[in-house]
């Protein structure tokens, strides 16, 4: 039996949100303490124009990625979930490079520069990863307690 989709959406949320707050935030702090960028992981920090702290924000725009993603995965092609999540990492890193950052008035693709671009991928691809196996996980658990 297929899961519903308010079901779906909303493990979808839980499941990109814990991957925020592990796999995401914990490449940050990987990348900082190697010195590869400047600021570290979980910063509280306000940003946007509703001055929310940045570490919320990420999990808020994560959410809603996972949202997506679990509304969708009826309609995606069957793929092991680790591939499904190295996309639904693409598709942030490129809504990122495309989409966002020239919103902020920032360059496209990190100004094509190699190794910030390599930055986004090494950040988001796992994250991808993560969200679409947590909520494979979570699928699973809820399939076993009902």
């Amino acid at each position: 039996m297929t899961p519903s989709a308010p079901l779906r959406a909303g493990l979808g949320v839980l499941a990109a949100v814990l991957a925020v707050l592990t796999i995401h935030q914990g490449m940050v702090g990987l990348l900082h303490a190697i010195g590869w960028i400047p600021r570290g992981p979980y910063q509280l920090g306000p940003t946007g124009p509703l001055r929310v702290p940045i570490l919320v924000n990420l999990c808020f725009w994560g959410g809603l990625y996972g949202l997506a993603y679990g509304l969708l995965l009826p309609c995606l092609p069957r793929a092991p979930a680790w591939l499904l999540g190295l996309g639904l990492g693409l598709v942030a890193v490129l809504v990122g490079w495309f989409v966002i950052a020239p919103l902020r008035s920032q360059p496209m693709a990190g100004g094509f520069v190699p190794f910030r671009m390599m930055i986004s991928l090494i950040i988001n691809l796992p994250w991808g990863v993560a969200t679409a196996l947590i909520l494979q996980g979570l699928l699973r658990w809820r399939a076993a307690a009902a």
